[in-house]
């Protein structure tokens, strides 16, 4: 029997996900908020933008009419900019208040400085509220390259729904019911994938960019820790795996951002040239406030903010980050968490 889904959002991975459940044979509408992108995706399919070579299939149906892709939608996913969410989620509500609503999206809310989760939960309090992370380029996804995400929900029962529902033989999902720390961790990757490009624009090297991803974990595990969240999540794909991914990748926004910044492009210039949006930024500003509310190190975060917001020189910053007051590795990190 097949489930109707409406998946929000027709970027690289919402239109991915779109076409990965309607090859599964579910019953798929895909939201694009702007009417004429609508019908070019309707009329050629394909997205040309994000996704160029990827056939949409003809059973889904695009439309740029909220209500109509919402009418008789039993799950509803939202796989919008962070910074879009509240506002969609706000108009899902004006048309349906109950629904399995999962969450596609990486980032945290500026101002209230809230997981997605949280703010899809403030919108819609009647729905039961899900999220999908992990190392997943749209751009293999689509094209059937063997992926591994998670599925996360304080309802195991749910998540175990949802595991279902995305599972192939190409796309394998796990279900973990740390949902703060997989939000938290699908999020924050994306500052130190900042450096991680930063790194590549200066020409440091494999070392440079090891040390980056390590002590870049060990800084998200601070945090999320602080947060609530459970430390071994983060070794997990929502972790370890994304931070890879997004660290080394060609196709990930946040490491070309770094790279163009090291290069001598402004932030403006940097964001221009991608022409996508890049979460880390807006997560660097969430993740530096939310560091100093909860009395956390995040020395790799700082120098980015540094970088980004306050006219830093890359290299300095790099410079400032090695000459730091020497450490334990092990017991600065995790004793006080166990």
């Amino acid at each position: 029997m097949k489930t109707d889904v409406a998946v929000l959002g027709a970027g690289s991975w919402g239109t991915t996900l779109a076409i990965h459940l309607a090859n599964k044979g579910e019953s798929v509408r895909l939201w694009e908020v702007f009417e004429e992108a609508a019908e070019v995706l309707s009329k050629k399919r394909e997205n040309t933008k994000f996704l160029p070579s990827v056939h949409i299939p003809e059973t889904i149906l695009v439309s740029s009419s909220l209500e109509e892709v919402l009418n008789n939608t039993e799950i509803i996913v939202i796989a919008v900019p962070s910074h879009c969410m509240r506002e969609v989620v706000r108009k899902v509500g004006g048309i349906k208040q109950k629904a399995i609503v999962l969450s596609a999206a990486k980032g945290i809310e500026e101002g209230s400085l809230k997981r997605m989760s949280e703010v899809i939960r403030e919108e819609l309090p009647e729905s039961k509220v899900c999220v999908l992370s992990g190392p997943s380029h749209a751009e293999e996804v689509s094209r059937n390259i063997p992926t591994t995400v998670v599925v996360s929900s304080i309802d195991k029962d749910l998540a175990g729904d949802m595991q279902k529902l995305f599972m192939t033989n190409n796309l394998r999902v796990y279900t973990n019911s740390d949902v703060i720390g997989v939000e938290l961790g699908g999020a924050l990757k994306n500052i130190i994938a900042i450096a991680a490009g930063i790194s590549d624009g200066l020409g440091f090297g494999d070392n440079t960019k090891a040390a980056i991803l390590t002590r870049g974990l060990a800084e998200i595990t601070r945090l999320g820790v602080a947060m609530g969240a459970s430390p071994a999540t983060f070794a997990g794909l929502s972790g370890m795996g994304d931070l890879i991914t997004t660290c080394i990748s060609q196709y990930s926004r946040n490491r070309k951002l770094g790279e163009l910044v090291a290069q001598g492009k402004s932030l403006d210039e940097a964001l221009s040239t991608i022409g996508q949006v890049a979460e880390g930024v807006r997560t660097t500003r969430c993740a530096y406030k939310l560091a100093g509310i909860n009395k956390v190190d995040v020395p790799i975060t700082e120098q980015i903010h540094a970088v980004l917001f306050e006219g830093k020189d890359a290299r300095s910053a790099a410079s400032d980050l090695m000459v730091r007051t020497p450490r334990p590795e092990i017991e600065d990190e995790f004793l006080g968490s166990i």
